[in-house]
């Protein structure tokens, strides 16, 4: 009978599947008790977790299970210098500082077993089958997923007009379009008409500017991985195992990261690791260029870190990598070059004519001062034409002719991982509560370290499949989807809710107990707002 609400919650050891069913991990049981040993010799307990809410959780479950009651301390610190460990060593804190850090977690986690388990309970034996599974993450981006593609697929084109004028210019043929689009043929002959029989055009305006384009910010996990999809066509889980693997053998820092800000004494390392990359045999020139430059210091910001520091190379560099490991190396290491230099400036150019009461335009640019583009000499992906000619206005330019262009309207793109992810990130931006939206700012649908998971569990349960690098719901998934695509479970605002509340526990406004009981009753609802 449901709901399923164990009570209390106990903690086992994590299972593994045998031929006998499932049983406690070997490995994990054996280091279990290294620390049941050690917390037995030792005269005070030091908790180093991460920074953050699941670490506090990962550190209590641990003495919970091992049966340590007694006070311990915490070291509270999001950079791994040398300096910033001794500083955090000399300021350890309370645990009990921590305490409703830790009932936030425990309340997250817990509720997303009941929710997740009820849930899919219940949709199993709706539907008579016992392979269905809902999740208060997964469920969403499977919904993500399934209405754009949905939307992709059942999108009607409409089609559009323009005009064009063609132009010269100093010995340059010039092609300007009209600045605005028609949505009938009629309504475009009725400009056409005008501009038909004319010889000439009189330039209106010329708007020309220096745009400054500040460098991009160190990559976290999830930009990683999107650059990753986009550029190498590898998946978000292996793009984390590479740089997993990159990680453990010391080459970048822990990439497990929902940050793209260093701190000040992080930053005290950089020159000597840019340094490092003069003997990369792509980046040589622009690291020893930029040895002799102030660095730009746009991504050095105390107040922004979080669990961990963006991801950068360390001071070892490596000799031996594999075709994948060397790009995603590269990729990480000039993102750091691109970081920490100048901003691009460029100059845009915009021009407007008259062709009897109908406008032209046409812009151009030109980069000025290459800044961070010059590592890797990629253009805007905003980059509209290029160099032009130099108007003046109420010049007369001679019309070569008029030329009629049809398009038609598209749909917004199936996701690729690239784009799931990003949405994933981002899907903040799009709730309407002004309480749940500023709660999710700074987290969006999962975390960094479990989105590439989400995207394989929906793959592993057959509820999306890749096709080339696009995602597709698969009839199964669009099935699930269409039973649950009004309940708050396939919800965005259901995280948006939790994140409002979880935070008003970790700052002791609400009760974990309110919280719960705001869930329990209907496993597949959450509260919607912050919790009185």
């Amino acid at each position: 009978m449901l709901p399923i609400i164990p009570d209390p919650f106990k903690l086992v050891v994590r299972q593994i599947k045998t031929e006998d069913g499932y049983k406690a991990d070997p490995t994990a049981l054996k280091q279990l008790e290294v620390i049941r040993k050690l917390l037995g010799q030792a005269d005070q307990v030091i908790s180093c977790t991460d920074a953050g809410r699941e670490g506090e959780l990962i550190m209590r479950y641990v003495l919970e299970y091992l049966g340590y009651h007694k006070e311990t301390k915490r070291l509270w610190i999001s950079s791994m210098t040398e300096k910033s460990i001794r500083e955090g060593f000399d300021s350890l804190k309370s645990s009990k500082e921590f305490d409703n850090l830790y009932r936030a977690a425990k309340a997250r986690r817990e509720s997303d077993w009941v929710v997740g388990m009820n849930a899919s309970l219940s949709l199993s034996m709706a539907a008579g089958k016992s392979n269905y599974s809902l999740g208060r993450v997964q469920t969403p981006a499977l919904g993500m997923i399934c209405r754009r593609y949905l939307d992709n697929r059942d999108f009607i084109a409409k089609p559009y007009y323009l005009l064009q004028l063609r132009t010269t210019k100093a010995g340059k043929e010039l092609v300007l379009t009209c600045t605005g689009k028609y949505d009938t043929p009629e309504k475009l002959d009725v400009d056409r008409k005008k501009v038909y029989e004319e010889t000439t055009a009189k330039v209106v305006q010329v708007e020309k500017k220096e745009v400054p384009e500040e460098a991009p910010l160190l990559y976290d996990l999830t930009a990683l991985q999107r650059s990753a999809n986009t550029k190498l066509g590898l998946t978000a889980e292996q793009t984390l195992n590479i740089a997993q693997k990159l990680y453990e053998g010391g080459y970048i820092s822990y990439p497990r990261t929902g940050c793209s800000y260093i701190t000040e004494d992080i930053f005290e390392q950089v020159p000597s690791l840019i340094g490092l990359l003069k003997q990369h045999p792509r980046f040589t020139w622009h690291a020893e260029n930029l040895c002799n430059q102030p660095l730009n210091r746009h991504c050095v910001d105390d107040s922004k870190m979080t669990d961990h520091h963006a991801l950068i190379i360390t001071e070892n560099y490596p000799q031996r990598l594999s075709l994948d490991e060397q790009n995603i190396y590269s990729m990480i290491a000039g993102r750091m070059l691109e970081a920490f230099s100048g901003k691009c400036l460029k100059e845009t150019v915009s021009v407007q004519a008259d062709c009897n009461g109908v406008l032209f335009g046409i812009k151009g640019s030109q980069i000025k001062v290459p800044g961070w583009r010059g590592i890797y000499n990629e253009p805007s992906e905003k980059e509209e034409g290029s160099l032009l000619p130099e108007f003046q206005e109420d010049e007369i330019l001679p019309v070569l002719g008029i030329d009629t262009l049809v398009k038609k309207t598209k749909p917004q793109p199936i996701f690729t991982e690239a784009s799931l992810l990003a949405a994933m990130e981002g899907c903040g931006r799009t709730l309407d509560d002004e309480k749940e939206k500023e709660a999710m700012e700074d987290s969006g649908l999962g975390t960094p370290a479990t989105r590439a998971g989400i995207i394989e569990l929906l793959i592993a349960r057959h509820y999306v499949e890749r096709n080339g690098r696009s995602l597709i719901p698969t009839p199964k998934g669009l099935e699930v989807y269409d039973i649950v695509k009004e309940k708050m479970i396939a919800n965005v605002s259901m995280t948006g809710g939790w994140e409002c509340a979880l935070h008003e526990i970790e700052t002791g406004k609400v009760s974990t107990e309110t919280f719960t009981q705001s869930i329990i009753p209907i496993p597949n609802k959450s509260p919607r707002n912050c919790l009185p």
